[in-house]
């Protein structure tokens, strides 16, 4: 019983040692064909995954820079509305219609006239916070145009003109009672 079975065939007649031979042979081709194979799969099979790895790093790594962003985009959203609770100016007295340009619209805010008169001059000026208008000193707008320019609606900034500096009558006074 410890035959092997080639044994058991070449002794019955069945099979001859060239046969065997040949039939080892041709079995050792396929088993190195098939590790040749196995190793081509399975290098294919690790270069789809590096690529799938390499695929959702890259990814992982634009989800990050978004949630980044947003997370920035929020933070200064959240400094500008402090900045604007902080330094509000109430104007609840206001009886003088002020217009101004939000985009492409005329809007109207009704100020006092010591209000205006600082609106004009550049001393105050206007943002716009979830759709409502609130006045501000000029410093904390510029403050807020830093980090968002589309949240300033108006900012006066006085210029200082070319013109006095060539003004031949800067010298002269204009007195006080002369009403234009």
């Amino acid at each position: 019983m410890g035959n092997s079975l080639f044994d058991q065939l070449e002794k019955s007649g069945l099979v001859d040692e060239k046969k065997a031979k040949q039939v080892k042979k041709d079995k050792r081709k396929q088993a190195k064909q098939k590790r040749g194979k196995g190793t081509q799969t399975q290098d294919e099979s690790k270069l789809r995954a590096q690529q799938a790895q390499a695929e959702k790093t890259a990814r992982d790594r634009e989800l990050n820079q978004q949630r980044l962003q947003e997370a920035e985009k929020k933070a200064i959203a959240a400094q500008i509305k402090q900045l604007i609770d902080m330094n509000r100016i109430e104007n609840s007295d206001g009886d003088i219609g002020f217009n101004f340009t939000d985009g492409n619209k005329v809007q109207r805010l009704y100020v006092s006239e010591k209000i205006q008169s600082q609106l004009v001059s550049g001393r105050v000026a206007i943002v716009k916070l979830s759709n409502e208008y609130i006045l501000v000193p000029a410093a904390v707008a510029e403050k807020i145009l830093q980090r968002d320019q589309d949240c300033v609606v108006l900012n006066n900034v006085q210029q200082p003109d070319a013109s006095d500096a060539d003004d031949l009558y800067a010298d002269y006074q204009v007195p006080d009672d002369l009403m234009w």
